[in-house]
């Protein structure tokens, strides 16, 4: 935020909305820095005048957005309805020049999911590593692929864990993910133990479960070493990173017949609407069942 708009009227009142979001609304830093760029560059496009737009205002603001993205656009649509719903509530203004916004569709694309070979291939590829290169760096990369698919784990949450967060004869972790929400996550017996075999070649002093210099290990080196792995199984190396093992965890707890609600839970999705994008793995499901199961499809195949 510049020193001019921090110190203006829409300066004050973003400022106080970000409070707000931060502080009630539990908004992870990097959904605030989101709300912020965009409520900046809508109060600089409104010369400063954003806090009291009108829906003439707020309509040209929109006409602005013209050839952008429909999700860059239901973003900013979302942080101004956000806005000036918060100026609205604290008494600020009496009506809302939201109605002006644009309500685009979401795009909803099916995330990039590994199938059961290719997991399969890439834990192959890591015990032959085991075995012909063993030591440190193996067994953290085991601890980590068995974190991230048996757990599915954010890569942020991954790489952050402190030296204690697995212990012996706990089969979970209590993670804070996404604004501060707590939330448990089971452990696999094969997690537990590449886990306990990576923490007892740590040095004494580490703070993190998977430490690098002074803090942790990066998510880019994280992106990195999976991709690596992946070459070595075989996987193309745009067909996969952290986030896809994650994604490969829900899918393939729902093909074994998960409640879409547990995934959520252990994802740490807040809207169920955000983990139901992996119902297309049940409706895939239902498909195959009503094409080999049905009573028509035996009855077809007698008068074929």
């Amino acid at each position: 935020m510049t020193g001019t708009l921090a110190t203006s009227a829409d300066g004050r009142a973003i400022a106080r909305f970000l409070e707000m979001m931060a502080a009630e609304a539990g908004a992870s830093r990097n959904t605030l820095l989101a709300y912020a760029a965009d409520l900046n560059a809508a109060s600089q496009a409104l010369d400063g005048r954003l806090a009291d737009a009108g829906t003439d205002d707020v309509e040209r603001l929109a006409q602005a957005w013209a050839g952008m993205k429909r999700s860059t656009v239901s973003r900013k649509s979302s942080a101004l309805r956000r806005f000036y719903a918060f100026l609205a509530a604290e008494g600020d203004r009496k009506d809302d020049p939201s109605r002006a916004l644009p309500r685009p569709a979401r795009e909803r694309r099916l995330p990039r999911v590994l199938s059961h070979q290719d997991v399969d291939a890439l834990f192959a590829a890591l015990e032959q590593r085991r075995q012909n290169t063993p030591g440190p760096a193996v067994e953290r990369l085991c601890a980590l692929i068995e974190l991230l698919y048996g757990s599915g784990l954010r890569a942020t949450e991954l790489v952050s864990l402190p030296r204690g967060a697995v212990r012996a004869g706990r089969p979970f972790l209590i993670l804070a993910g996404k604004g501060g929400r707590e939330r448990l996550v089971p452990l696999s017996e094969r997690a537990m133990k590449a886990v306990a075999r990576h923490a007892a070649l740590l040095p004494g002093d580490a703070r993190y479960l998977f430490p690098s210099g002074k803090s942790h290990l990066s998510r880019v080196r994280l992106f990195q070493l999976v991709r690596a792995l992946a070459a070595e199984a075989g996987i193309p190396p745009e067909r996969i990173s952290p986030h896809v093992l994650r994604h490969a965890f829900a899918t393939h707890l729902l093909e074994g017949g998960a409640d879409l609600r547990a995934v959520q839970a252990m994802l740490g999705h807040a809207d169920i609407a955000t983990t139901e994008i992996y119902t297309h793995v049940q409706t895939r499901a239902l498909v195959e069942l009503v094409a080999t199961r049905h009573p028509l499809v035996d009855a077809r195949e007698t008068h074929d």
